[in-house]
C-alpha cells in the first residue's frame, strides 16, 4: 500500500517567478497583461505587500505541514510551467508560462518527486525551452514524464521508488480538449509531448501496450492525463470511458486528471 500526494496544475510562473529569488525577465505577451509584476501588484492589493524575495517554501504555505504529517510515499504534479531562461514565446499563443531555472528550489522545498509534463504550457517556450526544463528538473533530482527529446522519452514513465521496496511508476498523458497543439506532439525525431491521438478503443490498446513494456509485478501505475477545458466541472462521457478502460484494460490503478483549475 502506498499514499500519494496528488497535486494539478501547479504553475510557477508569471507573479510567482517575479516573488523569488531570481526572476525572469517580467514581459509577457498576453492580450491584457505585458508584464507580470502586474500580477504581483493585484496580490498585494488583496493580500498586503509581499517581501520579496520570499523564502522557497513561501508559495506553498500551509501545505507543506500537512504534507509532513501524512508523509505521503510520493509526491507528484502536474508541472504547467516551462522551467527556462528562454525569451522567445511560441507564436501565436495567448499566454506563456516560464519561470527561472534558478527558482527550482521552490519545488525541491516541497520534495517534488515527479512532474508530470504532459501539458498545455510545457512548450509556451519552444522546444528549446522544453529541453531545458527537462534538464533542469533532471538536475534538481525531480524525475519527469510526459515530455521529452523524442517519443520514446515523452511516452516513458516516471519510476518512483517506496518505502516497501515497490515502484509508482507515473505515465503523462494530454489530450487535445485541453488547448494541446498537434504541433507539440512528440516524434521519432522531434522534442514534445506525449499527446493522446484520441480517447479512442484503439489508443486505449496503444498505452496498454506501452504501460506493459514498462510494468513488473507489484508496480504501482499511474495514469496523468492533462484534459478538459478550463473552469468547468463537468467530465465528459469519452473522457470517463476513457478512464474506465484504462482501469480495466490497461492495468491502470490511479487516473490523475487536470487542466480543469478546480
Amino acid at each position: 500500500m502506498a499514499t500519494l500526494f496528488l497535486a494539478g496544475d501547479v504553475m510557477t510562473g508569471r507573479g510567482v517567478d517575479q516573488v523569488l529569488p531570481h526572476p525572469c525577465a517580467p514581459r509577457l505577451y498576453e492580450t491584457w497583461v505585458q508584464s507580470a509584476r502586474e500580477y504581483v501588484a493585484l496580490a498585494e492589493r488583496a493580500n498586503g505587500p509581499i517581501a520579496a524575495p520570499v523564502a522557497w517554501d513561501y508559495v506553498w504555505g500551509d501545505a507543506l505541514g500537512v504534507l509532513a504529517r501524512k508523509r505521503p510515499d510520493a509526491r507528484i504534479v502536474n508541472l504547467e510551467t516551462a522551467v527556462t531562461a528562454c525569451e522567445e514565446p511560441w507564436p501565436d499563443k495567448g499566454i506563456h508560462y516560464r519561470m527561472h531555472p534558478a527558482n527550482v528550489e521552490v519545488l525541491r522545498a516541497a520534495r517534488i518527486d515527479a512532474c508530470a509534463l504532459a501539458n498545455n504550457h510545457v512548450l509556451d517556450w519552444g522546444r528549446e525551452g522544453l529541453s531545458e526544463t527537462i534538464r533542469t528538473l533532471a538536475a534538481a533530482g525531480i524525475r519527469t514524464a510526459g515530455a521529452g527529446e523524442d517519443e520514446a522519452q515523452a511516452a516513458a514513465p516516471a519510476s518512483i521508488p517506496v518505502r516497501d521496496g515497490g515502484r509508482i511508476l507515473l505515465f503523462s498523458y494530454a489530450d487535445g480538449s485541453s488547448g494541446v497543439p498537434r504541433e507539440w506532439a512528440a516524434t521519432p525525431r522531434r522534442p514534445g509531448v506525449n499527446r493522446l491521438a484520441d480517447l479512442s478503443p484503439r489508443t486505449v490498446e496503444d498505452v496498454a501496450r506501452e504501460i506493459a513494456r514498462h510494468r513488473r509485478p507489484g508496480d504501482l501505475v499511474v495514469a496523468s492525463i492533462h484534459w478538459g477545458g478550463n473552469w468547468g466541472y463537468g467530465i465528459g462521457r469519452d473522457e470517463r470511458a476513457f478512464a474506465h478502460a484504462l482501469i480495466d484494460l490497461a492495468d491502470v490503478h490511479l487516473v490523475h486528471g487536470h487542466s480543469s483549475h478546480h
